[in-house]
């Protein structure tokens, strides 16, 4: 019984670790490569290193996700009520196209990047993400202040904003 109970404890230690808050990125998801609109590759980091000195939001979303067209009107009241925040979206689409459609079709004000190998990819295991949409709120000295957060989250992730200015 008592290895029956330490095993439990053990699983369920790493499961609560492995959904833990970060304060930076692995080097894993650092070196991975997005794509630009414009057909570029562009790593993480740089993407990240444009935006240093500013509070920024990344949005990890899909136009095929049901949940992040959902939330995308929270999205827009997000940008509204924290202009000078800045707004990134990393698609999880199977296709450029699609993506690129997606964009237009719900408006998104921000930078977009797409995953070049999707969700289950390098770099959705690099970000831990297991559900989208996704929220990750870095905080003016490039450090994470909120490294998992999704579509019910939307007063966490205001607070933190606020609190960020």
């Amino acid at each position: 019984m008592k290895k029956i109970f330490l095993s439990l404890l053990v699983v369920l230690g790493t499961i609560s670790c492995s959904k833990a808050q970060k304060s930076e990125f692995s080097p894993e998801a650092l070196t991975e490569k997005l794509q630009t609109l414009d057909g570029k590759e562009i790593s993480f980091k740089e993407i990240l290193n444009k935006h240093k000195g500013k509070t920024l939001v990344i949005d990890v979303w899909a136009s095929w996700c049901g949940d992040c067209v959902k939330a995308m009107p929270k999205v827009k009241d997000m940008q509204e009520k924290s202009p000078t925040t800045d707004y990134i979206f990393i698609s999880m689409d199977k296709t450029a196209d699609k993506w690129k459609t997606g964009i237009e079709k719900h408006d998104l004000k921000g930078e977009h990047y797409l995953a070049l190998d999707g969700m289950k990819g390098k770099f959705g295991k690099a970000i831990d993400l297991d559900w989208i949409p996704r929220y990750i709120v870095i905080d003016k000295k490039g450090k994470i202040a909120i490294y998992r957060a999704i579509e019910t989250d939307f007063d966490k992730i205001n607070a933190t904003l606020k609190k960020l200015k």
